[in-house]
């Protein structure tokens, strides 16, 4: 996270995101090698900052130089030498003057640039501020790991033609973006609740970061619901964090979980904000230029206040046995009709079996077999095992369970598929 508020200062220095993360590394592998010796210092982001902007004022003087004389641009230098004082915090306000008030939620709207498509906003998004890998977040989108790299080159490049000045958008831009900045908190929120490669079934980091800046956002933008969707998502998420995994760090699925164990603060955060967003969505939306709505002029709501009233559902059943899965299934239903995809079918399959038998899911996902985008998602053959298990068709369950085992990169959800497997 350090990493993402360098690039920040740097590429608002240097007008160049692609060299503002390789230096911001360079900080980094110059860290690595001295902390050892000299230990680690008193403000490690100041130090680490210190280097980065000092590499960058090198990179600025070695421009300057091939267009004009030295002594033109002597005064400049000394100027920019003078602004790269100690005191960081000085240093950044400089760099990243503006009304967003947060270095991490800055950068979040400087990659997600109109001049960029959406998906090369999500990517480089989650490559510079989530720390992502390049294969993490191909198995986020279930694409392959090339189209991503190739995706963050691109965007990178772009920006760099585009002469895009590196600073957060003014307060009559920030509408625009907003639904790709929902995107990214939202993915990276993902990653980090159910991690799809390692040997940990969770990655807490990048939860809390992406609620964090979710819980930024939702006072910045405080008249869009779907803002407060996601972090009451998020908020009601993150409230089974404890119960999801046990001493050993194996994972716990929703329905085995010990409810006792959930953080009724943040359940109530949640429902808090599930309810601003029900408030919000009844509301005429603002006409001002300054605060435009992401929706237009149609409110209502949107994918993630549905996904957050699903996870309200569960959130207030006391057990497992009292959720009212009808209204789940019908919440998905809803959700399909809004942003329909293979991942939203594969879920309503769950809540329509659990609603309705095993039988009315399987048909769901038997449709879905032939999705190309699910043809290398373990989740597909994961659902299916377990309702054929639960029809009595062991020994196809047991071959699904298998077949998921071998698609997840993730080494503790590969030990519990194929521990189900073994079961049947």
């Amino acid at each position: 996270m350090e990493s993402a508020k360098i690039i920040a200062v740097l590429a608002r220095m240097l007008r160049d995101v692609g060299q503002a993360e390789e230096l911001a590394q360079d900080a980094l592998v110059q860290a690595l090698e001295r902390w050892p010796e000299t230990g680690v210092p008193e403000q490690p982001a100041a130090w680490l900052t210190t280097v980065a902007k000092n590499r960058a004022l090198d990179v600025l003087r070695h421009r300057q130089m091939h267009a004009e004389k030295e002594a033109a641009i002597s005064y400049e230098i000394d100027s920019q030498l003078q602004d790269a004082a100690p005191n960081l915090d000085v240093a950044v306000a400089d760099a990243l003057e503006n009304d967003i008030g947060d270095d991490l939620l800055r950068l979040v709207f400087v990659a997600c640039h109109p001049v960029l498509p959406t998906d090369g906003r999500v990517a480089l998004t989650l490559r510079m501020l989530g720390g992502l890998s390049t294969d993490e977040i191909a198995r986020a989108f279930l694409v392959p790991e090339k189209t991503v790299a190739q995706r963050i080159v691109r965007a990178k490049r772009t920006l760099a033609e585009a002469k895009v000045r590196f600073e957060a958008p003014r307060a009559h831009e920030l509408g625009e973006r907003l639904a790709s900045v929902l995107q990214v908190i939202y993915l990276i929120y993902n990653e980090g609740y159910s991690a799809s490669a390692g040997v940990d079934w969770m990655r807490p980091a990048l939860c809390e970061e992406a609620l964090r800046l979710g819980r930024i956002l939702a006072e910045l933008q405080p008249n869009e619901p779907e803002v407060h969707g996601l972090v009451a998502l998020m908020e009601i998420q993150s409230s089974r964090a404890r119960a999801r995994v046990s001493a050993k760090g194996e994972p716990i699925l929703l329905l085995e979980q010990d409810r006792t164990r959930w953080d009724q603060l943040l359940i109530r955060r949640g429902l808090a904000a599930l309810a601003r967003a029900e408030q919000t969505a009844l509301a005429p939306a603002p006409a001002t230029a300054a605060a435009p709505s992401v929706s237009g002029s149609t409110r209502g709501f949107g994918p993630y206040a549905l996904q957050a009233a699903i996870a309200a559902c569960h959130a207030r059943a006391r057990r497992a046995e009292g959720t009212d899965w009808q209204r789940i299934a019908a919440l998905y239903d809803a959700l399909a009709q809004l942003s329909p995809s293979p991942i939203v079918e594969l879920n309503r399959a769950v809540a329509l079996a659990m609603a309705y038998g095993p039988q009315a899911g399987l048909e769901v996902v038997d449709g879905l077999l032939d999705a190309p985008a699910l043809q290398h998602y373990h989740l597909l053959p994961s659902v299916r095992g377990d309702l054929l298990a639960k029809l009595g068709r062991h020994n196809e369950a047991r071959s699904e369970f298998e077949r998921a085992a071998s698609l997840t990169q993730n080494e503790r959800e590969r030990q519990l598929l194929l521990a189900r497997a073994q079961v049947h």
